[in-house]
């Protein structure tokens, strides 16, 4: 398997790679159900004809692009036969740190572009590996931090975009003057990063799910909580150095020796133990990830939001409600991109899907929810009528400001703007007995002034059922019964809904809590209750009294004041624990109830909290994980709660 082909598995951030589109086909493989297997033959047979009209109507050129330091980044060209000067060609481009193989001028891509259309429609298609990796010169790092102010000799990844469009548009024969530029998760940032400072032929980007800042929300960590299963398996593999350009992968995959992930890192222990017992100190990323355990000058210098400015291109940001991995990214980069480029033509679109999956499956279904129809199918011509319009003077698509699937009623929506104007903040309140409404606590309240837990580090609460060594894709939509059925997990709920809730925009957690120890996390999910009594198809699975996860999100508490500084809980003492949540669309029908579970880990997406306040939990050793109980405060004056914001009904 070639490096291309492995990290798709790896990290779903390259759609273009030979082995992408069977990523979805992939979950297929070794089940028995025919329709399935049936499945998989189509698809491949999909991927044939793809490939077959690349080759024949498609010519490929290789060319080492010179930057303004002198380096030189490898880029592959794939020109229609049929360019002339009396038929020019926009270029559609995508700029990857994951490879742009096959290498050699006589061995091609099986396709080009995110569906067939694009390869038949005809565009130049440019792919290019970025600063420092496989066949470009440079040294490469991750999520290089833009510079503001420039020298002539500077660089960052939005120069190298400038430098290698510059040379495109003046080299590349037959080419129409217009460049677009996409990719799903890193080559989204590197399609964000391009459209700093737009080069004026870039017409059209569209960053999707990507990557924004690895500390806040993105990837490796969530609200500061350590990502370990992500950036370990990710950076085992990736984050070997590479001395000098090279087309040959002799790295293999990480062996866990275990299909087992959460026994694997439980076996690991400290994330202390991850050097002497695996890595070796063979993996510099991660030891400099370890060194910035906090959001200090290091993780602000590689946060891509505030550097947004100056983009000329018009911007489609793409994101998924179950993307695992970069959801905060989409969100933000829009909103960054809305506040600091003013006028420009910026569109967000946010479907049901798991990262990249409006590209690689049907998008009817995630995890334990369904959605009643192919929604990828939606938006794919939308996307394909976006980059038509702008570099080839296709029809204008019929897009709001904001087009966002609304799950739980499961259909789109368009809005003028995003979050919607017309929202109504609220406080879904916690309450004794597991009760949860819109009413504060009051003093006629029942007078157990709290919910308590022990966690357990030796124990921690899982946040899948699945038996992986890879991050799951689907726990973002999965029935949570096996967690609200745990001690160490606390649950509230509404009473049966009368009438639907739309919830629409971002969520904050709001808690008063205290703790045994000195350190904690505190992990919000909330959750969609189905009737206990539910008509089912016969042959379909009885989906009656599921909760089904809508939206969970860990924090690191240390971090409750500050991202930069931490700070040690006092034991004991009530403490205020805020924190923001990923937005939703979501509508909890009527016979439905609303269910909001608090657990202190989430493993091992989530690194265990020693529960030990230690100035660095990458030193922290085994013997400073220790037992606490914490409690869940809802009373009047410490009365916690989940801040939504409630959108009027269509009928109101």
């Amino acid at each position: 398997m070639n490096k291309a082909s492995r990290l798709s598995w790896i990290i779903a951030g390259l759609v273009m790679s030979a082995a992408s589109p069977l990523i979805q086909a992939g979950t297929i493989v070794g089940k028995s159900d025919q329709s399935n297997e049936q499945a998989l033959d189509e698809r491949s047979e999909q991927i044939k004809l793809r490939s077959d009209y690349v080759r024949k109507n498609y010519s490929k050129f290789e060319y080492r692009i010179p930057m303004r330091d002198g380096k030189h980044l490898f880029t592959a060209v794939y020109i229609p036969n049929d360019a002339s000067a009396s038929k020019r060609y926009p270029m559609l481009m995508q700029r990857t740190p994951y490879s742009v193989g096959p290498y050699g001028s006589s061995q091609y891509k099986r396709f080009l572009g995110a569906t067939a259309d694009y390869e038949k429609e005809g565009f130049i298609f440019v792919f290019q590996d970025v600063r420092g990796t496989t066949m470009s010169e440079g040294d490469y790092v991750n999520m290089r931090p833009q510079i503001d102010k420039k020298s002539k000799t500077d660089f960052d990844e939005s120069t190298d975009t400038y430098d290698t469009i510059d040379w495109l548009i003046k080299n590349i024969p037959n080419n129409n003057g217009k460049i677009g530029q996409w990719g799903i998760s890193y080559p989204g940032f590197y399609t964000s990063a391009g459209a700093i400072d737009s080069h004026p032929a870039l017409k059209a980007v569209s960053p999707q799910a990507p990557i924004a800042d690895w500390f806040r929300g993105d990837d490796m960590h969530r609200n500061g909580a350590f990502n370990l299963q992500m950036a370990f398996g990710f950076f085992s593999g990736f984050a070997k150095p590479r001395p000098v350009p090279t087309d040959v992968d002799k790295d293999k995959p990480f062996d866990y020796g275990t299909p087992d992930g959460y026994q694997f890192f439980i076996d690991l222990g400290a994330l202390s133990n991850a050097n002497p017992k695996y890595f070796k100190n063979a993996i510099p990323y991660w030891n400099e990830i370890a060194q910035h355990p906090n959001y200090d000058s290091y993780w602000q210098s590689h946060n891509l939001l505030p550097h947004l400015k100056n983009i000329k291109a018009a911007v489609l940001t793409v994101g998924g409600w179950y993307d695992t991995e970069d959801l905060y990214g989409p969100l933000q980069t829009y909103k960054a991109i809305e506040k600091l480029n003013p006028g420009i033509s910026n569109t967000l679109v946010i479907g049901p899907w798991t990262h990249g999956g409006w590209t690689r499956s049907d998008g009817d279904k995630v995890g334990d929810a369904h959605f009643g129809f192919k929604t990828a199918l939606s938006y794919q011509p939308v996307e394909f009528a976006f980059f038509k319009h702008h570099l080839k003077g296709g029809d204008k698509p019929n897009l709001p400001e904001a087009w966002m699937f609304e799950t739980g009623a499961n259909r789109w929506r368009g809005f003028d703007a995003w979050p919607p104007k017309n929202v109504t903040p609220k406080s879904l309140y916690f309450h004794a007995n597991g009760k949860l409404d819109f009413s504060a606590p009051d003093d006629k309240s029942n007078n157990t002034a709290f919910d308590e837990y022990i966690s357990d580090p030796a124990k921690p609460v899982p946040y899948t059922t699945e038996i992986s060594t890879r991050w799951s894709s689907q726990y973002v939509a999965a029935d949570q019964r096996f967690a609200s059925r745990r001690p160490d997990v606390v649950s509230y709920q509404t009473e049966v809904l009368e009438r639907d809730v739309t919830l629409a925009g971002p969520l904050t957690a709001d808690l008063f809590v205290s703790t045994t120890g000195t350190d904690a996390d505190f992990v919000v999910k909330l959750i969609d209750v189905n009737p206990a009594e539910m008509t089912t198809p016969e042959g379909e699975i009885n989906r009656g009294a599921q909760q089904t996860l809508v939206r969970g999100e860990p924090f690191r508490a240390r971090f409750r004041e500050s991202f930069s500084n931490p700070k040690p809980f006092v034991p004991d003492q009530v403490t205020k624990v805020n924190f923001s949540i990923n937005d939703v669309l979501h509508t909890f029908q009527r016979g439905h109830r609303i269910m909001v579970q608090i657990q202190s880990s989430w493993f091992p997406f989530i690194d265990r909290n020693p529960q030990t306040y230690v100035p660095n939990i990458f030193d922290a050793k085994d013997s400073d994980f220790i037992k606490a109980t914490h409690k869940i405060y809802h009373v009047k004056g410490q009365a916690s709660a989940l801040q939504v914001q409630v959108l009027p009904a269509l009928d109101e």
